[in-house]
C-alpha cells in the first residue's frame, strides 16, 4: 500500500523581459520565474484524475499576463502579486512558492553619456528572490544575489591552521582572495522598499569584503554578515556562500626569475567551500 507523503509541481524557467518605456529613459528587466504549488492533488496521482490540476502551461501564461498588468517595481513585489493570484483562484492549492532570478542590465555609456534606450549586461551576477505563502499563513520573502565574482589582492592572510602529515599548504600573510559570492537574506517585514534594501545590503557586503583585514574566508564572511545587519534593520538572518577561488603562485625560479606575488595561475577545481547562516542577535 502506497501513501502519498508530499508533492508539489509547477513551471520553471519562465523567461520574461519587461521594458518600461518612460519618455526620457527606458528601464529593462530580465527575469527567470519558477512557480511551485502544493495542495490537494492526491486524486491525480492515485486515480489519474486531473480535475484539480492547473496546467503548468497556464502557470506560464499567468506569469506573462500578470507581468503586463503588474505595478510591481521589483521581483519581490511581483512574486507577491503572483502568489496572491494563484491562491485566490485555486482553492485546491494550500501553498505557493515563486522564485525569480534577475540578470543585471545597465544603461550603456558611450562618449561619457548614459544611453537612455541602450543596455549592456553587467557580468554574471544574478539578483534573486524566493517568495512563499501557505494559504492561512504570512508571506515569507528571502532575497539575495548569486555569482558575484569578487577579488582582493591585499589584506588577506591564512595561517595558524592544523598541520599534520598530509599538510602541504604554506602559511601566508599575503595572498589573493577571490570568490563567487552567494548571499540570501530573510526580510522580517514585507512593507519596505525592496530595491533600496537590496542596494544597501549589497553595498554593505562589498564594503566589508574590500576593507576587512582577512585572516580566513570564514573571518571575512562573518564580518560581511555583521555589515549587512548594520546596514538594514529589516533582515533577520543572512546566509553567505563563498567558495575560495584559488590563484596559485607560479614558481619562476627555474627560469632564474623571482615572483614576489605578481604572477599566478587561476584554478577552478578543486576549491574550498565556505558557507554560514548568521542570525541577528536580539
Amino acid at each position: 500500500m502506497a501513501i502519498l507523503a508530499e508533492n508539489r509541481y509547477g513551471k520553471s524557467r519562465v523567461r520574461v523581459v519587461r521594458v518600461d518605456r518612460h519618455a526620457a529613459v527606458h528601464q529593462f528587466q530580465e527575469w527567470s520565474v519558477e512557480v511551485l504549488l502544493e495542495g490537494d492533488f492526491l486524486s491525480c496521482f492515485s486515480e489519474g484524475d486531473n480535475s484539480k490540476i492547473l496546467p503548468t502551461d497556464t502557470m506560464k501564461n499567468t506569469v506573462y499576463s500578470l507581468a503586463r498588468k503588474s505595478v510591481a517595481t521589483c521581483m519581490e513585489e511581483f512574486g507577491q502579486e503572483l502568489i496572491e493570484h494563484l491562491l485566490r483562484n485555486n482553492p485546491q492549492v494550500s501553498a505557493a512558492e515563486v522564485a525569480i532570478q534577475e540578470k543585471a542590465w545597465q544603461h550603456l555609456i558611450t562618449g561619457g553619456e548614459s544611453q537612455p534606450a541602450t543596455f549592456v549586461q553587467a557580468g554574471s551576477e544574478l539578483q534573486t528572490t524566493h517568495v512563499s505563502r501557505k494559504r492561512d499563513g504570512k508571506i515569507h520573502i528571502e532575497s539575495g544575489l548569486a555569482d558575484l565574482v569578487i577579488m582582493k589582492t591585499a589584506d588577506s592572510a591564512f595561517g595558524g591552521y592544523i598541520h599534520d602529515s598530509l599538510t602541504t599548504l604554506p602559511e601566508t600573510n599575503d595572498r589573493l582572495f577571490g570568490t563567487s559570492l552567494r548571499a540570501n537574506w530573510i526580510y522580517s517585514s514585507t512593507q519596505i522598499g525592496f530595491n533600496l534594501a537590496r542596494h544597501t545590503i549589497r553595498e554593505a557586503l562589498l564594503n566589508a569584503f574590500a576593507s576587512h583585514k582577512s585572516k580566513s574566508v570564514q573571518h571575512t564572511l562573518y564580518a560581511m554578515a555583521e555589515s549587512a545587519f548594520a546596514s538594514c534593520d529589516e533582515i533577520s538572518e543572512i546566509t553567505l556562500g563563498m567558495p575560495n577561488k584559488h590563484c596559485l603562485l607560479v614558481d619562476l625560479s627555474r627560469f632564474g626569475q623571482d615572483n614576489p606575488n605578481h604572477i599566478f595561475v587561476p584554478t577552478d577545481e578543486p576549491h574550498g567551500t565556505i558557507e554560514a547562516r548568521v542570525r541577528r542577535e536580539r
